[in-house]
């Protein structure tokens, strides 16, 4: 791919991914962020390509007919999956979280089959533990070299994107699945009644899908907005979903709350008339949801006030930083960090960023921003003033490692979920949520 040969990058989405309404109303404003973030691999000749760095619009829209929450804007699906670079293993506590998933899913459901897919498998951490089980496995997942890479370690993968067609396909070839799994896929899909139509068609009639999801209700009243980026279309509830999935022949059955990445909801369905009685936390959940309002536009009011009162604070805290003559530094280069760097003002506050991954860019890109991203041996020799963790769930972890920094008068700002500042050799991190 050349750069004249560039695709189109984002598209506006103009109706409910869920329930194709085009009764769509903003909820949540937010600051443009570049498409390419650190998850992506970009080809070395359209690194210079100025159209990835540039802001895209990212406002949270509400379906006023279902419910749904979904970005404003979405990415060119070939040009972001393709290019895909983020490893599963590569996130700590996964690996440990896929290994009790997998047995939780084995030990409530007979899989007669024995035949699991996954969609959006990345480099099979989830799958290997079917596998290890003796179980039959397929990974589809379009992201090129991930695909290939996990097949070479004897996880079969489709590089493909799923869909209803390749869902039949794989079904006359290696009969019905018994488990259809997708997790924290589901929320980066752009077509999802083909989705929908792909499982049904997939699976057993016997058998169940898993989907594992963050949750919307958790990102709005946790303020978790550095999930919140192009990657990430929807950020469901789960009264949205029950119904979606109802219209294409599926059942909700099961939900657990789970704390990965903030708050996280995994979701199981079975085929209409397979017989399983939902469990009572379905209608628990689903009540909850309604007495909250999660799909009214009243819910999400408090947010974008929240949102406004940190980048008050931590402006607040740069400028005295500046006026005295100290750098400010952040923590962590994640696509987090490219969510979060305009939301609070902080794109040309940033001196350097320091990763412990020295495998990341020499620098950090955006619509008026390029960063320097350092390794974590130069805190010292450079010593900023303050240093914003955009690793903020991990500031715990930081601390322990970097004691010195605030012994010798070092600043952190936790900027989630809201901001805390931590000074002196004698300071303890504040909670973090998940993982």
């Amino acid at each position: 791919m050349t750069t004249s040969t560039l695709p189109q990058l984002y598209y506006s989405i103009d109706h409910c991914l869920l329930c194709l309404s085009r009764n769509l109303k903003q909820v949540v404003p937010l600051q443009p962020i570049p498409i390419a973030t650190p998850v992506m691999h970009v080809p070395d000749d359209l690194r210079d390509d100025p159209r990835l760095y540039a802001g895209v619009p990212l406002n949270l829209n509400l379906c006023i007919d279902c419910g749904q929450i979904q970005v404003s804007h979405k990415p060119d699906v070939e040009f972001e999956y393709r290019n895909y670079a983020y490893s599963t293993s590569l996130s700590a506590g996964l690996r440990d979280h896929f290994a009790a998933y997998a047995a939780d899913v084995l030990e409530a459901n007979p899989l007669p089959n024995g035949f699991v897919v996954e969609v959006g498998s990345n480099d099979g951490t989830l799958l290997r533990n079917f596998r290890d089980r003796g179980l039959k496995v397929l990974g589809v997942d379009p992201a090129l070299r991930i695909a290939k890479e996990a097949t070479e370690a004897g996880l079969p993968t489709l590089a493909e994107f799923f869909t209803e067609s390749l869902a039949k396909k794989i079904r006359a070839e290696h009969g019905a699945a018994d488990v259809v799994i997708a997790n924290f896929v589901t929320a980066n899909l752009q077509n999802m009644v083909d989705f929908a139509k792909g499982v049904r068609a997939l699976l057993a009639d016997n058998g169940i899908a898993v989907f594992e999801t963050q949750y919307g209700a958790d990102v709005i009243e946790k303020n978790l907005l550095d999930t919140v980026y192009h990657e990430h279309v929807s950020y469901y509830t789960v009264t949205p979903l029950r119904d979606h999935y109802a219209r294409h022949g599926m059942e909700l059955i099961d939900v657990k709350r789970v704390p990965t990445k903030g708050g996280s909801i995994r979701l199981t369905f079975q085929p209409h008339g397979a017989g399983r009685e939902p469990a009572p936390i379905v209608a628990e959940i689903l009540a909850e949801e309604a007495r909250k309002g999660v799909t009214k536009p009243a819910y999400f009011e408090e947010l974008p006030r929240w949102i406004a009162r940190i980048r008050d604070e931590i402006g607040t805290l740069v400028a005295a930083e500046e006026a005295a003559g100290r750098e400010v530094a952040g923590w962590g280069v994640s696509i987090g960090t490219s969510a979060l760097l305009p939301q609070f003002g902080l794109s040309t506050k940033i001196a350097f960023l320091l990763d412990d991954d020295t495998k990341k860019d020499p620098v950090l890109c955006g619509p008026d921003y390029n960063i320097p991203v350092v390794p974590v041996d130069e805190l010292y020799a450079r010593n900023p003033g303050a240093i914003v963790v955009f690793a903020w769930r991990y500031i715990a972890a930081i601390m322990e490692k970097h004691r010195a920094y605030l012994e010798n008068g070092g600043t952190f700002i936790v900027p989630l979920p809201n901001v805390t500042v931590i000074r002196g050799a004698d300071a303890q991190p504040p909670n973090t949520i998940g993982l």
